[in-house]
């Protein structure tokens, strides 16, 4: 068939490197978004993701410059577009079920104007059973078009990161799963070419439950380390060192402990597997996610067992939590960590917050200078391992602070130079020095 004009629904952190690399690769892309606010900064060429993403700012200016990309709020501007990219969150509800709210809106706008025979990909991650549970009726609905016949329908889960979201895209292995064989080769012949990664065709609910399980497994690895830091601590080990050894024998790949698992996918995808798998009743998974949902709670311990070994509370403390984003280097604040930190610390005697790429988190303004939240503190809680924190030594920061107590979340700092610089140090999965 000719080239297929093609649309990317949602401006975010998936659908504007899909857009971009889209255009720059000879298709005629519209890109739509509710907020105005998004689809005026991509018409203008402007990047409005936060954080550092090599790459995609000058990609995108190059391609909307040229005419290939353009946005809009309005999904009457699909009627003739022959392939359509979803790729709007799909986020859990307070009781860690899946909340298809957006992605059936996303549907609706869709399925009012799809064309017949064009091509339907979600690259939203699922609970396995949404594609044709939820995707494929709310289409053939709304368009008054048969799956198979009149649409067709795919599942291409992304697998992106912020700070590398065009190099996830053009390196990594796709999974695409289609309900036919023909819209496999249809949906991998475009992105064929846009990765450099190998395609793997399947059908729809194992794509869902391949993404679902690979985020799960990875929430589960970060568990198992993040308990075995907690063990190392009680013992006085270092779960670092710990870690490195383990690793030395083969078929071992113990992950790094920290402060918490934030961002759109970790805290949300095992919750759509096992909440999909309930009749399974699963039991890992769920554990897994209240281990790391207790990290960042375990971080105020350690805070008020340094702030205490200091001679000081934190209640009359001046705190300042480093690192607002879930991610270094990102500006990306979904499901952070720091978030509960923060929350919690609102009763303290003062709470300053920085990040380079973050304006404002819990409800705090967010400082953008390290030095100057840094100076007259009391406790400094290091949530987020940013490029500029790892640059900091210990005397410096005992030279800024009043009081020099330091957590650290990320394994940013050495306890024993810390101590040497009179730094009161607490650490996740360190020994205390003393």
């Amino acid at each position: 068939m000719a080239k297929e004009k093609a649309a990317v629904v949602g401006l975010g952190y998936v659908g504007i490197p899909l857009s971009a690399l889209l255009a720059s690769k000879g298709y005629d892309v519209i890109a739509v978004d509710v907020l105005d606010g998004k689809v005026d900064d991509v018409n203008a060429g402007r990047l409005p993701l936060k954080g550092h993403e090599p790459g995609l700012g000058k990609l995108l200016s190059k391609v909307v410059k040229s005419g290939s990309l353009r946005a809009t709020t309005s999904y009457a501007d699909l009627r003739d577009r022959t392939a359509i990219f979803i790729c709007v969150d799909t986020p859990i509800d307070a009781n860690n079920c899946p909340d298809n709210s957006r992605l059936e809106d996303a549907l609706r706008g869709v399925g009012m104007n799809l064309r017949k025979g064009a091509m339907v990909v979600v690259e939203s991650t699922l609970a396995p059973g949404t594609m044709l549970g939820t995707a494929a009726p709310t289409l053939a609905r709304e368009s008054g078009l048969e799956l198979g016949k009149g649409f067709k329908l795919a599942h291409c889960p992304e697998r992106v990161m912020p700070g590398r979201l065009l190099y996830n895209i053009t390196h990594y292995d796709r999974v695409v799963g289609a309900h036919d064989k023909t819209t496999a080769k249809r949906a991998m012949a475009i992105y064929s070419k846009i990765t450099r990664g190998k395609l793997h065709p399947t059908d729809l609910v194992t794509a869902e439950i391949v993404k679902t399980a690979e985020n799960a497994y990875r929430d589960v690895q970060i568990a198992f380390a993040n308990e075995v830091a907690l063990i190392s601590e009680k013992l006085g080990a270092d779960a670092y060192e710990v870690r490195r050894l383990v690793n030395t024998c083969p078929f071992r790949d113990m992950h790094l402990p920290g402060a918490g698992v934030g961002g759109h996918c970790l805290p949300k995808d095992p919750w759509l597997l096992a909440q999909s798998g309930m009749a399974a009743n699963p039991k890992l998974i769920p554990t897994a996610r209240a281990v790391n949902d207790s990290m960042p709670f375990h971080m105020l311990d350690l805070a008020h067992e340094a702030a205490r070994a200091a001679g000081k509370a934190v209640e009359d403390s001046v705190v300042v939590v480093m690192g607002a984003s879930f991610l270094q280097d990102s500006g990306d604040t979904r499901n952070s960590p720091s978030v509960p930190v923060a929350e919690s610390l609102a009763g303290s005697r003062e709470l300053r917050v920085h990040d380079p790429f973050v304006q404002e988190i819990a409800g705090v303004t967010v400082a953008h200078d390290v030095q100057s939240a840094l100076a007259g503190a009391d406790l400094a809680i290091f949530m987020v391992a940013h490029r500029e924190y790892q640059q900091l030594t210990p005397g410096k920061i005992k030279k800024l602070m009043r009081t020099p107590v330091v957590v650290d979340g990320r394994n940013l700092f050495s306890a024993e130079k810390m101590h040497r610089a009179g730094v009161t140090y607490r650490g996740i999965g360190k020994r205390i020095i003393s």
